[in-house]
């Protein structure tokens, strides 16, 4: 499980990382198509695929602790969680330009972030995950929830659309093509994933403030 302190590093952010402070400060959410460049998507989607066809995707679970349970009726994606430190060109390259955002939003937002946990995530065809929240009631440690998309010419007949439902306005369905980056505040929003006719491929994790 990747959860370790991000290193501070590299320029201030650019003015799309503002744009992204100021819209998750204004609607608690943004979405940004092409979050990471082709190159990128491709090597993370190569890695994911890879680590499938060695059998190192493992089904995801539902519950705390001791309770935790695999259960294909809620969630039915595989996943594996990225190492502290990765030395994937493509995962560094994800990894680096996350922490960047991280700087900025600890700057413009004052959130705290301080590390962040992060997993691929594969859908199988007609795979969902059933309406949830982020944020467990007894453990506020999760701020903001991010996903990154690594499909390839994804179409609306493809399904498997993110969807955020909003207290204010009619639900945001995010379709998952490849480098579109989701966030969204963790404790805000109940989602779900649609089902989908083709195996989805992302990665997804939480930043994460400093446990008290």
């Amino acid at each position: 499980m990747m959860h370790a302190k991000l290193a501070a590093r590299g320029p201030e952010a650019d003015e799309r990382a503002l744009r992204m402070a100021a819209a998750i400060e204004r609607d608690g959410l943004v979405v940004v198509p092409a979050f990471v460049d082709g190159a990128c998507v491709a090597g993370l989607r190569a890695r994911l695929l890879a680590l499938d066809a060695a059998g190192a995707l493992v089904p995801a679970a539902v519950g705390r602790a001791a309770g935790r349970h695999a259960d294909a009726s809620v969630r039915a994606d595989r996943t594996h969680w990225l190492a502290d430190a990765p030395t994937n060109p493509a995962e560094r390259a994800l990894h680096d330009a996350l922490d960047s955002l991280r700087l900025t939003l600890n700057r413009e937002l004052m959130l705290g972030l301080f590390s962040f946990e992060v997993h691929y995530a594969l859908y199988p065809p007609g795979g969902g995950y059933a309406r949830h929240r982020d944020r467990f009631r007894d453990d506020d440690a999760r701020v903001l929830s991010c996903v990154v998309y690594l499909n390839d010419g994804w179409r609306d007949a493809d399904g498997g659309a993110l969807r955020i439902h909003r207290a204010a306005a009619a639900p945001l369905d995010v379709l998952p093509h490849g480098g579109t980056l989701v966030a969204f505040l963790s404790d805000g929003f109940d989602h779900e994933v649609l089902a989908t006719s083709r195996e989805r491929l992302s990665v997804t994790g939480w930043f994460r403030r400093r446990a008290g």
